[in-house]
């Protein structure tokens, strides 16, 4: 008896969680109403191309051909890129730019973060320099650093060969060696002022009255930032290190415009292969193959991004 009651009272539970959630939707239907339009466009200039990309990586494309001349291949495209040895050298130079670039920009901005929100003269002008790099445009920037790298004329060869430092000006960016440190410290440049800035406005929510409480009770400098400082820091710490993580991974501009992904690929990473093969060797299937393997690995970081967001607004209502 026990049993046919639950089974009986199953099908209505479920029926009163669907009404009690159409009568949400009905009440916020105003809301909806305004994100209407935002939806609209997100379906047109988001949805269709990604439903695109993933319908044309099941296709070949001969080169030099339309795209309607293209003939469907099924998993072949993403077969080709797993067994290509490009393919794992690209990833590795890309695993070793967002890495590098992200890891370092942001303990050099939790540093400057840290120096500069201290009260001393000169802070303000400080501040206005550090962030320069972050408001140059990133073209510009490429540009300028290729000029610097240069081995005829660039001022780090010239200062090293006054120096005794080297014989003759190197090649940064044309030694497979150094092309992608070279890179990395550019794009380490552009952005720490980004994370300087986030780190900046995170530390002005740690409470002043648990610091003086901390150092009235003896606790060092270190003691108060271990206990004090970071677990304050430790949301928008999470925040900042997904955000550069995914523009690193996104990154086009500063590779592209100083390399073109060489010599050798040794400076290609995942966004400037895709380019490359797409608008350079109109492989689009296969570009397109890539690209979804890419959107997947960012929606990865997209959701951990949004559960870090989620968390921050549990901790801030104290729920």
């Amino acid at each position: 008896m026990t049993t046919v009651t639950g089974q009986a009272d199953a099908p209505r539970s479920t029926g009163v969680l669907r009404s009690g959630i159409l009568r949400q939707v009905w009440a916020s239907r105003a809301d909806y109403l305004y994100v209407l339009p935002a939806i609209i466009v997100m379906l047109v200039v988001i949805a269709y191309p990604i439903y695109y990309t993933v319908d044309l990586s099941f296709f070949k494309t001969p080169p030099g051909l339309q795209l309607r001349d293209k003939s469907f291949v099924g998993l072949d495209n993403y077969v080709a890129i797993l067994t290509s040895d490009v393919f794992w050298r690209v990833t590795l130079n890309t695993v070793i730019w967002t890495l590098a670039s992200t890891l370092i920009a942001f303990v050099l901005g939790f540093a400057l973060a840290l120096a500069l929100h201290r009260d001393f003269w000169g802070r303000g002008m400080l501040r206005g320099i550090f962030i320069i790099p972050w408001v140059i445009s990133a073209v510009a920037a490429s540009y300028i650093w290729k000029w610097i790298y240069h081995s005829d004329f660039g001022i780090i060869g010239v200062v090293m060969v006054q120096l005794g430092l080297a014989d003759r000006p190197p090649n940064f960016i044309d030694s497979v060696g150094t092309v992608l440190p070279s890179l990395i410290a550019v794009n380490i440049w552009r952005e720490f002022p980004f994370a300087m800035i986030m780190l900046m406005a995170g530390l002005q929510t740690v409470p002043e009255q648990l610091l003086r409480a901390a150092r009235v009770d003896g606790a060092s400098a270190w003691q108060r930032f271990w206990h004090v400082t970071f677990p304050h820091l430790r949301g928008v710490s999470t925040v900042t290190i997904l955000l550069l993580a995914v523009a690193n991974f996104n990154s086009f501009i500063i590779p592209w415009i100083m390399t073109g992904g060489g010599p050798a690929n040794a400076s290609h990473i995942w966004i400037t292969h895709i380019y490359e093969l797409a608008f350079g060797r109109q492989r689009w299937g296969v570009a397109s193959a890539y690209s979804v393997l890419l959107f997947l690995i960012l929606m990865t970081l997209g959701y951990f991004y949004v559960r870090a967001l989620s968390r921050g607004e549990r901790e801030d209502t104290g729920g």
